[in-house]
């Protein structure tokens, strides 16, 4: 009989969803992320899987779990995980397949619409009984007709695309693996470099993993390529942006806005200059959780999960 142990400081009630998919017959326990290490590595020792959310794991619960067939991220991110250690032991590590992309592309489009027409300061302004602060004609935008960057056509990326096609943009991208043509031609993009993205784009949005090569991806060569009108939005990982560049530049007018659901330090200190930015949108690293993306979640982790208890290769496999 399959043991997975899911490590999870969800509430019992969205755990709940996850788990639900179960196959019948399986030994499935949900703990606390929180557990001292030992208590882990104890419930972990006979584990065939381990799912986890977040995507953290101890060396000390690695080293116990010995029966282990897959760790099964609830995430897509996996920037925290002792990855060398884990390749060590031949496991694979594998995310969430993609499954919470469309929340993370309609929580993009919600922070291009609240940074192009200023819908914080237009509530604040309505609840101060401030009818007409905002000269709306002077200082909102429509992203019709204009460029949007998508930097990394992943499960994300192309998501992003197609949400923003009926808006009447011109969609280009950069990706080191480019798509294939159908998918281009599908989506409605256009592969560029990334100075000519930067150069060409009035919304430049960000969708890659963090690693050595995605790091200050936008630093400050990258912003004094862009527009002095263009906005930037990040839902993917706050160190792909040098923070202190983009927070110059925005101080400084070089660029028009941002829209950050992540940030270098979270949760940010209170003294942090970028939170004292007017031109910035901010959300708390929620882009990619809503009440519906669970059940998803969940279908795609066990059926991964039965991939690899019927000896086949599990999906969505990272490196």
């Amino acid at each position: 009989m399959p043991k997975a142990i899911f490590f999870t400081n969800l509430v019992p009630e969205l755990a709940g969803q996850i788990v639900a998919p179960a196959p019948a017959g399986w030994d499935v326990q949900v703990h606390s992320a929180k557990l001292p290490v030992a208590e882990k590595a104890a419930v972990a020792a006979d584990a065939d899987f381990l799912i986890l959310f977040p995507p953290v794991l101890e060396v000390e619960v690695l080293e116990a779990a010995q029966n282990l067939k897959l760790i099964q991220l609830v995430s897509a991110g996996f920037d925290q995980m002792p990855i060398d250690a884990i390749a060590a032991r031949g496991i694979p590590v594998a995310n969430n397949g993609g499954t919470n992309s469309i929340d993370v592309a309609e929580h993009t489009l919600a922070l291009m619409l609240g940074v192009y027409r200023l819908m914080p300061q237009m509530d604040r302004n309505v609840r101060s009984d401030d009818w007409k602060a905002i000269d709306s004609g002077l200082h909102t935008f429509t992203i019709h007709g204009k460029t949007v960057g998508i930097i990394g056509l992943g499960h994300i990326g192309r998501q992003v695309a197609q949400r923003l096609a009926p808006f009447g943009p011109e969609l280009i991208y950069y990706d080191p693996f480019p798509a294939k043509p159908e998918v281009e031609q599908a989506l409605g993009v256009e592969r560029c470099t990334l100075d000519d993205l930067l150069g060409r784009a009035d919304i430049v949005t960000l969708h890659v993993p963090l690693n050595d090569q995605t790091r200050h991806i936008i630093d400050a060569r990258a912003l004094s390529l862009m527009k002095p009108t263009a906005v930037v939005i990040n839902t993917c990982r706050g160190p792909v942006i040098d923070e202190p560049a983009l927070t110059a530049a925005l101080q400084e007018g070089r660029i028009r806005a941002a829209g950050l659901d992540v940030l270098y330090k979270e949760p940010p200190t209170v003294n942090n200059p970028i939170l004292q930015l007017e031109n910035v949108l901010f959300s708390p690293h929620s882009a990619g959780v809503t009440y519906d993306t669970w059940q998803r979640r969940g279908a795609f982790i066990f059926e991964n999960l039965q991939r690899v208890a019927n000896g086949e290769k599990p999906l969505a496999v990272i490196g």
